[in-house]
């Protein structure tokens, strides 16, 4: 991808706060392209450096080291009021004396915009939002979910190159978090404008990115689409980060070319393609996702054999902890809709038969 068609890029960036023994590494030579008019997201835990490197885009922060380009320019020299930039905080910021139009007109108004455009605008963006019957009401008199809608709209008005979003559903109970992760698509989808949104709740980032950058410990691990993510995790962390995860060790025994057959510790051999640094007789870890999982009679061929411990009902699903008989424990996610939590009982022997593909090798 050329440089013009980027929306932001962060070019090899470091961010060092304090000196000497206190000195923090908070991003360890970054970079990441960001296309134009896509949802991008920002997933790791806290403290892996996702708010430091919106920070630098925003222009809070500045890069020790490095670059950060909008549209392919250099904007370390620029401040945040003069970037094509609008941040979504946390606390949304929203001013309570001002009614939700007003609030929404407000930034508007300071970069001395005409009336007339000033109200049409505010009219577009709360009809974005869906919130045209509460325009007179105080922000101070709404729902925690509609002062989030206000304060999109308000950093929607004046139509950013880019909008920020710095955890902005974190306040939100569950259900109308659920339901601003639908309307936070819908609403790119409609503007158009490059979202970068962070997060350390995997299901938002799924939910709602075009691609995901997986972060730990100031580093950008990953870079992909959901479904690559989730079902082609790159490293251990990845996998057990994104949704759950089992995790098998087993054996190379056999490799010709990129193919091989690994040996299960159950002493099943499956064939797989192997990395290149997986010789005959290295161990390689496996991730393998709850539901890739069968659960099908012990008395058959299956990849593995143990007992069930325990069985917890989640309404969709339920979900069998199944102890191997080489003593690890696995976790199994069915379906509720073959009837498997009435046909097996704690303590039953079974097998169980993963697919090839569901086999996933991680990298060191």
């Amino acid at each position: 991808m050329s440089t013009a068609a980027a929306a932001v890029e962060a070019k090899n960036v470091s961010k060092i706060f304090g000196a000497g023994v206190g000195e923090v590494r908070a991003l360890d030579n970054v970079s990441v392209t960001i296309r134009q008019n896509e949802f991008f997201t920002l997933l790791g835990p806290s403290g892996c450096g996702k708010t430091t490197l919106l920070r630098l885009i925003a222009g809070f922060e500045m890069p020790t080291e490095g670059s950060i380009l909008l549209e392919g320019e250099e904007v370390a020299h620029l401040p945040p009021f003069k970037r094509p930039v609008n941040t979504v905080f946390q606390n949304y910021a929203l001013f309570p004396h001002m009614s939700v139009a007003e609030n929404i007109g407000f930034g508007l108004e300071m970069l001395g915009k005409p009336k007339t455009e000033v109200q049409q605008t505010v009219d577009a963006m709360l009809r974005l939002v869906r919130m045209e019957e509460l325009k007179h009401r105080k922000t101070s008199q709404i729902s925690g979910g509609q002062q989030q809608r206000v304060a999109l709209a308000r950093a929607l008005a004046p139509r950013p190159k880019v909008l920020l979003l710095d955890e902005p559903l974190s306040a939100l109970d569950y259900k109308l978090r659920k339901d601003m992760q639908l309307e936070l698509k819908r609403m790119q989808h409609e503007t158009g404008i490059t979202f970068i949104f962070v997060t350390h709740d995997q299901e938002e980032a799924l939910t709602m990115s075009d691609r995901i950058a997986v972060m730990s410990q100031g580093n950008i691990l990953q870079i992909g689409s959901p479904d690559e993510i989730y079902e082609r995790p790159a490293d251990r962390f990845v996998a057990d980060f994104i949704g759950e995860t089992n995790f098998i060790e087993a054996e190379v025994i056999e490799r010709i070319g990129e193919d091989g057959r690994i040996r299960l510790p159950s002493g099943v051999a499956v064939s797989h393609k192997l990395a290149s640094n997986a010789g005959v007789g290295s161990r390689v870890t496996l991730a393998i996702r709850p539901e890739r999982i069968d659960l099908v009679r012990a008395d058959g061929e299956t990849h593995l054999k143990g007992k069930v411990d325990n069985i917890v009902y989640f309404g969709t699903d339920t979900t069998f902890h199944v102890g191997l008989d080489s003593g690890q424990s696995v976790t199994v996610r069915v379906q509720n809709r073959r009837g498997h939590q009435e046909i097996l009982q704690v303590g039953d022997v079974v097998g169980l038969t993963i697919a090839p593909e569901a086999m996933q090798i991680l990298r060191d």
